[in-house]
Order: structure tokens, then C-alpha cells, then sequence
């Protein structure tokens, strides 16, 4: 595979400590990034040129994560960081401010993202106060919470929702709704657990506890549907290990692990691509690698990237 992954360019973001995230809006033409200096940044890219547009202030404390919204809610923008608190961002008139500031959570906040956007202007939220919550507003401006105490003993540490398709929505002879009425999301903590949580009315209910890492999980990720009916979460960890749980929704089985590899070092984060069949890593070793799943079954690294420097293609 010539050429899958190549460093375009890089960005000077002017951040003056380390720069802990940095996600793409949906259409690819604006970036946020954020860092220990308690800053989020956007800006605007064209070709291979950046344009800082504005430097959101507001976070006392180092910000993790920054998360985009779907576009039809408008330009919004959440962000996460140990000061506890969750801001959204909005962009009106060019200019960009406060939406909405959460600071129920007891201690530092550590991942978000965004409910898909067919189930409403959802963002769920995980803590080091061993919760996490579910914030959303039906857009009059109201916003409330649900939070879901005793998670994870030591922290909550990574949340990654399930798809609203449902699986084998596709292959269903059109006896399943594509769009699935039960919100689903996984979490990974330090009780080295990942969890799948199933929303029921009010309360979230765990359904399912998935052990086989032996340090802390690190990140977790629901795979996008593409309509079979297969589910399918990558999660990562302190002990150096990569796990694909999957679970055959066709056959009704149980959530089944496979590692996916064991790296020099500890993994910190895992993504999907879009289409599902390809899935990020990086880690403590400053390596990014692509990994895809062979005709056998089995994971193979397609792609590397090395500190910044070329794709080096896996023979």
C-alpha cells in the first residue's frame, strides 16, 4: 500500500506548554488543539496553510480534550480539563464564546466526545471522581446532566459512544430500524475495566464488564457501523497492550478479546477510521501506526509513522 499515510504538514500553534489533543471539525477546515497552558486554540486551514482565529480562554487547570459537534447544531466546540470543569464554545457573528460551563464533576475531567448527532446535542462526559455524565439541551438554551456515580474505582479515564445505526441494519431484511433507540457507550478506567453501559430511562445501567488489560485503560473506542451486525470496541492501556473486543450480534454471543499487538511502551490513545476498518494507535513510543484486519482475521500494521517523520510502509 504505497503512500496510505504521509505527514502533509505541521502546525505552529503558538501553545506555550504541551499540547495534550487536536481534532479536525467535520469538514476538515478548522482545527482546535489544546494544552497545559490552559488555552484552546482554532484555526482555520486551507491547503497546507493555518490561521489561528481565536484562543479560547476560560480553563484554570491543563485542558485534555477538545471535541467538535456536529455541524448542524453550528459551530460548537467542548473542551475538558483537570480544573473540572467542561466548557462549550460557540462560534456567533465570527466571534467565539462561552455556551454552556459544567463544573459538577469533583475532580479533574478527562475525556469527551459527542453523542451521534441523530440522538440530539448529547456530550458525555468522564472524570477522575470515578463518574461520568451525559450533558445535553434540546436547544432552548436549557442544558441539564446525568451523572453515573462509581464507574470506575480510581478514575474514569476514556468514554466512546456505540454508533446510532444499529447493527445489521443493513442485513436486517428490513426488520430493524436503522437508527437504534437505545444510547449505548463504553468507558475505560483504572481498575484496569472497560465497561459498556446501556441507558435506561434516567440511569445508565452497566452491561458489561470486560477484563483482560492489567493496568490502566487508557482509551477506548466504539467502531463507526457500516450496518453489519457486528460490534466492536478497541481499548488501550498502561500494560502496553492494544485489545479488540468484538461481539457477533447475528449469533448472539459474548464480547470476545484479541490483542492486537504489544508495544515497547505504554498506548495512550486508539481511533477508528470513519469507515471502521482501520484503526489509529499512538503511544509513549511517539509512533503512530494504522493497523487494518486481513481476510484471516488478523490485525496487520499497514502504516507507520515515526516522531513526525515519513510513513514508513510495513512490508
Amino acid at each position: 500500500m504505497s503512500g496510505l499515510v504521509s505527514v502533509q504538514n505541521t502546525v505552529d500553534t503558538g501553545h506555550e506548554d504541551m499540547i495534550h489533543d487536536a481534532q479536525m471539525d467535520y469538514y476538515g477546515r478548522r482545527l482546535a488543539t489544546c494544552s497545559s497552558d490552559r488555552t484552546v486554540r482554532i484555526f482555520e486551514v486551507v491547503s497546507n496553510t493555518q490561521t489561528l482565529v481565536a484562543t479560547l480562554v476560560g480553563h484554570e487547570g491543563p485542558v485534555w480534550q477538545v471535541a467538535w459537534a456536529h455541524p448542524k447544531y453550528g459551530n460548537i466546540l467542548a473542551s475538558c480539563s483537570y480544573d473540572r470543569k467542561v466548557i462549550i464554545w460557540k462560534e456567533s457573528n465570527g466571534t467565539w464564546g462561552k455556551l454552556y460551563e459544567f463544573s459538577e464533576h469533583k475532580s479533574s475531567v478527562n475525556s469527551i466526545m459527542w453523542a451521534p448527532h441523530e440522538w440530539g446535542l448529547i456530550l458525555a462526559c468522564a472524570s477522575s471522581d470515578e463518574s461520568f455524565s451525559i450533558i445535553s439541551t434540546s436547544g432552548d438554551g436549557q442544558w441539564k446532566y446525568n451523572r453515573q456515580e462509581n464507574a470506575h474505582t480510581l478514575g474514569c479515564n476514556a468514554i466512546s459512544w456505540a454508533p446510532a445505526m444499529n447493527p445489521g441494519a443493513l442485513v436486517g431484511g428490513g426488520s430493524r430500524a436503522p437508527i437504534g433507540t437505545v444510547k449505548r457507550l463504553v468507558t475505560g478506567g483504572g481498575d484496569n475495566l472497560v465497561k459498556v453501559w446501556r441507558e435506561e430511562g434516567d440511569v445508565w445501567v452497566q452491561e458489561e464488564k470486560l477484563e483482560a488489560h492489567t493496568d490502566w485503560v487508557r482509551d477506548v473506542a466504539w467502531c463507526p457501523s457500516v450496518g453489519l451486525p457486528i460490534n466492536r470496541i478497541a481499548s488501550c492501556s498502561q500494560d502496553c497492550k492494544v485489545i479488540i473486543w468484538t461481539k457477533d450480534e447475528s449469533a448472539g454471543g459474548n464480547w470476545t478479546p484479541k490483542v492486537l499487538s504489544t508495544f515497547s511502551d505504554v498506548v495512550w490513545h486508539a481511533s477508528w477510521s470513519i469507515t471502521g476498518d482501520i484503526l489509529a494507535v499512538s503511544g509513549g513510543d511517539n509512533k503512530v501506526t494504522l493497523w487494518k484486519e486481513s481476510p484471516e482475521g488478523e490485525w496487520v500494521c499497514v502504516s507507520e509513522v515515526d516522531k513526525g517523520q515519513q510513513a514508513q510502509e510495513q512490508q
